[in-house]
């Protein structure tokens, strides 16, 4: 009997916190699945739409003018971590220099809109003012770093690895009977169905010799790039919801300094909080509800906003920077992102409080009650991204089709 109690016991503790994690997981999903399918969209529209021409002559020099126009577009673009890294690799693909591409990545997850609006609502103005600073603050600092001390055969290697990645995104792949796989008999056609996203770039449209739409190339390399990335999204969203329901508020509070010199607290707190980013796997819109828990608890304001900004640097996402670009290269790129999200947070905070623009007095709870899944402007926004992601499947199984019909003949 008592082994009976144990066990029912042990099951009720488990349930206590299985479904919650699980639902914490499924609400962050909710919040960002729409900018998921905008930013995967984004990328195969960058693919196709955008020649290598083109986008050399836009982002292929590292001037002001070009990491103007791509933080613009990154912040004009999808909040979503994994598809931002996803369209900085298609840029840098068809021709865009390493340093405007990073800074679209990094604007297209902390320069956008809705990340401002959650940021507002659930921490105050204040930080909305500081994600905007800091934000141009690091990509000034990622530039620095990068011409200084990035070996200069890097980006060439990974333009290379780019180029690999795509053309074997969906892994094993063979070329039609009669093609060599050449851009003028037809490049190769993978045996899974799902055609290499390199042959819809720059004009190309044939496939096995057959011509195809612009929007069905879109919905090849949507559909690649998802195949590539799904496990590492949704271990992410898992992830971030046991952590979010299983750590102890007392263990965040016990990893910042509360007392002491400011300079010596600020430095420490914007050290810290991009390692809790990392662990917490945590991207984009989705890291805000944890941002306001460390708020809450005793981070520093730069170290909030250093937070923040490692979205670009949780552990799914530098697994992605390897299998995109190379080991070697996903160091570097991980560890001048690290070093500008740290300073970039110290120069936040030191600002903010010269100015007296770092909120004062009892800090707020924890936002984190705000992770529901409720119908709102969110919902509707999940819905039209649904129907466009089944249009999109749509004719990538209706070209798949068509070409194993021709494949018959």
């Amino acid at each position: 009997m008592m082994l009976e109690m144990q066990a029912r016991s042990s099951d009720g503790y488990a349930m206590d916190w299985l479904w919650p994690s699980l639902y914490h997981a499924l609400a962050m999903l909710w919040a960002t699945f729409w900018a998921l399918v905008l930013g995967f969209t984004i990328s195969g529209v960058l693919q196709v739409f955008v020649s290598k021409e083109r986008m050399s002559r836009a982002f292929g020099q590292t001037n002001l003018k070009s990491v103007s126009l791509a933080t613009g577009l990154g912040a004009a673009s999808s909040s979503c971590s994994y598809a931002a890294v996803a369209a900085a690799r298609s840029a840098i693909q068809q021709g865009a220099a390493l340093i405007p591409a990073l800074a679209f990545m990094f604007a297209s997850t902390n320069l956008v809109i809705e990340l401002g609006a959650v940021l507002w609502i659930l921490m105050g103005w204040q930080f909305v003012l500081a994600e905007i600073f800091g934000a141009f603050v690091l990509i000034t600092i990622m530039w620095l770093l990068i011409c200084v001390f990035l070996p200069r055969n890097l980006e060439a290697e990974i333009r290379i690895r780019a180029q690999e990645t795509i053309q074997g995104s969906m892994h094993c792949h063979h070329e039609h009977p009669g093609s060599s796989g050449s851009a003028a008999t037809g490049p190769p056609a993978r045996s899974s169905g799902v055609t290499s996203e390199r042959e819809f770039a720059a004009g190309n449209r044939s496939v096995g010799g057959h011509e195809i739409s612009k929007w069905t190339g879109v919905a090849h390399a949507f559909v690649a790039d998802w195949s590539m990335l799904w496990k590492e999204i949704l271990g992410g969203f898992v992830i971030a919801g046991f952590l979010a329901t299983l750590v102890p508020h007392d263990w965040w509070e016990a990893l910042f300094l509360q007392s002491g010199p400011a300079v010596v607290r600020s430095i420490e707190n914007a050290l810290v909080g991009p390692i809790i980013a990392m662990i917490s796997f945590v991207c984009s819109v989705g890291n805000i509800p944890l941002a306001s828990l460390l708020w809450s608890h005793g981070i520093s304001f730069g170290g909030v906003i250093s937070f923040i900004y490692a979205d670009l640097i949780v552990i799914p996402i530098i697994i992605i920077y390897a299998k995109y670009y190379g080991v070697r290269a996903a160091a570097w790129i991980t560890g001048i992102f690290y070093v500008s999200m740290v300073l970039a947070g110290i120069i936040v905070d030191l600002t903010f409080s010269a100015l007296g623009l770092i909120p004062d007095g009892l800090r707020p709870p924890s936002a984190l009650e705000h992770a529901h899944i409720i119908f709102n402007y969110t919902s509707w926004l999940d819905v039209a991204a649904a129907i466009f992601a089944a249009w999109l499947l749509f004719l990538h199984f209706r070209s798949q089709e068509k070409q194993t019909a021709r494949a018959c003949h």
